[in-house]
């Protein structure tokens, strides 16, 4: 084994921008494993090739040349900034945000956004001291994915993401105790649970991730062939679905990781059994990171992670945590034990009020989804409405069955006043790469149908 890379000297806030030994694996593939000594040479030669500029949209396709992209912005003392999607438009209105502003990438986009660069084929590499990042450095801007309403911005310092992979490796690391876990991640790396669980994992733990961020079931089991024990699949509800029904087989694993939707009681026990591994489910936001997790199979109440601490109030919940400055107001509902733990009640956003009955659109949705022949499905409320009276709408992928059967469905478990309607049957949902639906997409959508 090689020595552990020590830093040079730097000022006391200063800390590395990746940790452990020289030659521990930060990334594996069919091509085999990258060493961090390796991994950092070309984070310093990247980042001597890389424009003036204070702010970087970070497109990679390949985890490993997004690592690098993310490290190199971070070390030349920009920003990077992680829209809620890769879309062009999405894309753009970052860049019209923040006029100084780059892109980076590793594929030939055609069109390209304004001032991309590619990565070269081969990365530049430079010997030198241990990257180091002030923890007050602002290192990236996530935004929210939109599903309730327009992305909002939040900035990410190096500290703050620190300690939130601390508390992640304290909630999760149970889970390999031996160390040098192998992550292969469904979801993408500019998202924020992305971020969390395959980019600062491996950076800041005994961690290697999958440079690849398979999509189908048989891609998903590829990779997990690249992958030595123990395996830990980072996956959504969505992608877990689809893994199920396929009913492909899967190496061995450790535990699958679930987050961005909520998981059914049922799905995380039929995963279980189906792959022969605990499914834990974490909790969290843009705004927060993961703060909780529970064993969906068995558990109904969420664990707090270290340090984390939840407080209702009249607009949702505060959310006080180490890595956090101040508290943290989300639209979640909950009920707190006493121990601390706590179970999600909905959000206010989706709580409804008609004729003086109440209902949830969470609810509802999943009343819909446990319809037979009902493969996807959402319900929700549209803007607007006479005399401020907002429709319930929903949208139902289920090829087998007619609207008509579906709203069939509905009455025996649904009060007829909050009936959605109208009610289409489409081909698909305009899911994003974690399985979100932002509420502009599913608006325009029902106009479609």
């Amino acid at each position: 084994m090689s020595a552990v890379i020590e830093p040079g000297a730097q000022p006391p806030s200063a800390t590395p921008i990746a940790s452990g030994a020289g030659d521990r694996s930060v990334v594996f593939s069919a091509a085999g494993d990258v060493a961090l000594s390796r991994f950092l040479d070309q984070v310093r030669g990247v980042a001597e090739w890389l424009p003036a500029g204070c702010h970087a949209i970070n497109l990679c396709e390949d985890r490993y040349r997004f690592l690098v992209a993310f490290c190199a912005v971070a070390l030349r003392g920009q920003v990077n900034l992680l829209p809620p999607s890769r879309a062009p438009a999405a894309v753009d209105e970052a860049m019209t945000a923040h006029p100084d502003s780059y892109c980076i990438g590793d594929d030939a986009l055609s069109p390209a956004p304004a001032r991309y660069l590619r990565l070269p084929d081969v990365l530049p590499e430079r010997a030198g001291d241990l990257p180091m990042l002030d923890d007050d450095a602002l290192v990236a801007i996530g935004y929210t994915s939109g599903s309730t309403g327009r992305p909002h911005p939040n900035p990410k310092t190096w500290g703050s993401f620190r300690r939130s992979t601390a508390q992640n490796l304290a909630a999760l690391s149970d889970l390999w105790p031996e160390g040098d876990a192998h992550i292969v991640a469904t979801v993408p790396p500019q998202h924020m649970y992305g971020m969390e669980m395959s980019v600062l994992l491996p950076l800041l733990g005994p961690v290697s991730v999958h440079a690849a961020r398979p999509f189908f079931p048989e891609d998903v089991a590829q990779a997990l062939s690249h992958a030595r024990a123990p395996r830990i699949l980072v996956t959504t509800p969505v992608h877990l679905r689809a893994l199920v029904a396929a009913g492909c087989t899967l190496p061995p694993l450790r535990a699958i990781v679930s987050a961005t939707a909520p998981l059914s009681a049922a799905l995380a026990l039929e995963a279980e059994q189906r792959f022969g591994c605990e499914v834990r489910e974490v909790f969290g936001s843009t705004e927060t990171c993961v703060i909780a997790r529970r064993r969906t199979a068995c558990e109904t109440a969420w664990t707090p992670l270290p340090g984390v601490r939840v407080a209702p109030q009249p607009d949702g919940t505060a959310v006080h945590a180490p890595h956090l400055e101040a508290p943290v107001v989300l639209a979640d509902l909950v009920e707190v034990e006493p121990d601390g733990r706590f179970h999600l009640r909905g959000r206010n956003a989706d709580l409804l009020e008609i004729a003086g009955k109440r209902a949830s659109l969470g609810d509802m949705t999943r009343k819909l989804l446990a319809i037979p022949g009902v493969e996807d499905g959402v319900v929700f409320q549209l803007d607007g409405g006479d005399a401020g009276v907002r429709r319930i709408a929903a949208l139902a992928v289920a090829p087998t069955l007619c609207e008509a059967d579906i709203l069939a469905a509905l009455r025996r478990t649904i009060d007829p006043v909050f009936l959605p309607r109208p009610l289409k049957r489409v081909a698909e949902l305009p899911r994003n790469e974690t399985g979100k639906l932002p509420r502009e997409a599913l608006a325009e959508l029902l106009k479609t149908h």
